[in-house]
């Protein structure tokens, strides 16, 4: 039986223009895993990743600690939903830099508020894909892998709202749960699946066991 492994991608520019960009603290999360693998002898059959920025950068750190991988496949259906279109369609005035702590939570409050009703059906964020679309985004990079890396070890590399459906896909988890899932998601962690030709199960979920030491537990984020 293969497994495969999903990583988050590392941590991003929250609160910048481009949010789609590792920032130094990110790009040492990837290398330090990538570096973990390593020390372990663990090698991959397969890499898959959406094709963002941070999910590229992401893998091209993983890669540059553990020495070598396969080349990727590259899925849009394992990119991530739109954040900012999403509060924007139950939160039309903008709102402010989330630079403090009240204003992060508010920022996500918000967010998961729009998630729920954008999983319902209840609202179309502008220039997004509905939620049964994006589901079947990431339903499908998990079917192929379940038909054609069964027995292989496979690496991808995406964002927590994919991770986070991929998971309440094989769970069976009830929408509330699946973004409770996501976001508890923290930058570079691991989510791995046993995979076999028929179907797929949970083995771990939002481990980070290339920082779970003293020297780099300043490293974990969350965003």
């Amino acid at each position: 039986m293969g497994t495969l492994y999903l990583v988050r991608h590392g941590q991003a520019s929250f609160g910048a223009e481009n949010y789609d960009q590792l920032s130094p603290t990110g790009h040492q999360q990837a290398v330090r895993l990538g570096q973990f693998w390593r020390e372990r002898g663990q090698c991959f059959d397969a890499v898959i990743t959406g094709t963002l920025q941070r999910h590229v950068q992401t893998l091209d750190g993983i890669v540059e600690g553990l020495g070598a991988a396969p080349e990727a496949l590259r899925l849009p259906g394992l990119n991530e939903y739109d954040s900012h279109a999403l509060i924007a369609a139950i939160h039309p005035q903008p709102l402010g830099k989330a630079d403090t702590p009240e204003l992060y939570r508010q920022h996500f409050r918000i967010l998961c508020d729009a998630l729920a009703q954008w999983m319902a059906g209840v609202i179309s964020p502008q220039g997004m894909p509905s939620w049964n679309e994006f589901a079947a985004g990431v339903r499908a990079a998990l079917d192929h892998v379940r038909h054609h890396h069964a027995g292989q070890n496979v690496l991808l590399v995406s964002s927590g709202g994919p991770i986070s459906a991929a998971v309440g896909e094989v769970l069976g988890t009830a929408p509330e749960v699946t973004i409770a899932l996501n976001m508890r998601i923290r930058n570079s962690a691991v989510t791995e699946f046993s995979v076999s030709p028929k179907r797929l199960m949970l083995q771990t979920f939002n481990t980070l066991p290339h920082l779970n030491d003293a020297e780099h537990a300043g490293w974990i984020t969350h965003a």
